[in-house]
């Protein structure tokens, strides 16, 4: 009895140290954003400035104009092409249904690093055979494209490591509703189209933008698989580190908290959404 009365404190002890140990470093960085002085770990006084500079760094605005991009594009198509999937994958049962929940849940697991030099390996080796094919067919006196790691190798990356979040986030919906309305909607002669159109999707849609929210903060606060594949372009986390490699400046403490009061947002309103759509259905 005294040993099961002293898990509770030992436990709680252990989670605030936990929970200590990730977010003092986080609130330390935040605190010095403001920090009116040039040197980063000292604080002289409290100012905003440092938020200014780093808005109106052209380079930093590049960078997130790049991030932006790849982010908004490689959700969008992660959310389209992971909710086809997701619905596809409803449909499919035995063997076959098992292998692809385990190439799903693997693609999640696998280490960032693992996906970028793989995605790297694997760009680099179908550039250098289209290549050759493309100068070869394309027509005299013009010049052919030329295939190489840029934005559109880090959209394709990103697209197809967030696509089995969202397989993930809207299976977990589908699983949750109620099959009697998509029956019912058979029963009275509506398409599979329609189906999906006026009961299936507007049942998952909240699943679907919170898998489009978690995928958009995803790709925009990566870093290790845009080091790898994004070529000449530069995204923000890219420009962070750097820049950290020149030293930490109050600027870079800014362009953090300004991240992460983003991700915190986006995270949060996905947490809210997928509540709401886990609620059971009248």
């Amino acid at each position: 009895m005294m040993l099961r009365s002293c898990e509770g404190p030992i436990m709680r002890f252990y989670a605030l140290s936990v929970y200590l140990f990730l977010y003092i470093p986080i609130g330390v960085i935040a605190l010095f954003s403001f920090n009116a002085g040039r040197n980063a770990s000292q604080l002289q006084g409290l100012s905003t400035k440092w938020y200014g500079v780093a808005l109106s760094n052209p380079f930093v605005m590049d960078a997130l104009k790049t991030s932006l991009t790849v982010a908004l594009t490689a959700a969008f198509l992660a959310t389209a092409f992971g909710t086809m999937a997701a619905v596809a994958l409803q449909g499919i049962h035995g063997p076959v249904r098992k292998a692809f929940d385990l190439l799903i849940y693997v693609a999640v697991m696998i280490p960032g690093i693992v996906i970028g030099i793989a995605t790297l390996i694997g760009l680099v080796t179908v550039f250098d055979q289209l290549n050759p094919l493309l100068a070869t067919i394309w027509p005299g006196g013009a010049t052919p494209p030329k295939l190489q790691m840029g934005m559109g190798s880090l959209i394709a990356a990103h697209t197809m490591f967030l696509m089995a979040l969202v397989i993930i986030i809207v299976r977990a919906r589908l699983a949750g509703m109620d099959r009697a309305l998509t029956e019912a909607s058979s029963d009275l002669y509506a398409t599979p189209f329609g189906t999906f159109r006026q009961v299936t999707l507007p049942l998952i849609f909240p699943a679907v933008l919170a898998g489009f929210l978690l995928s958009f903060t995803f790709s925009f606060d990566d870093f290790i698989i845009a080091f790898f594949v994004a070529g000449s372009e530069t995204t923000l986390p890219v420009y962070v580190f750097s820049s950290i490699r020149r030293g930490v400046t109050p600027e870079i403490n800014a362009i953090g908290t300004m991240v992460l009061a983003v991700s915190l947002i986006l995270l949060f309103a996905a947490q809210i959404l997928l509540r709401r759509g886990a609620r059971p259905t009248r």
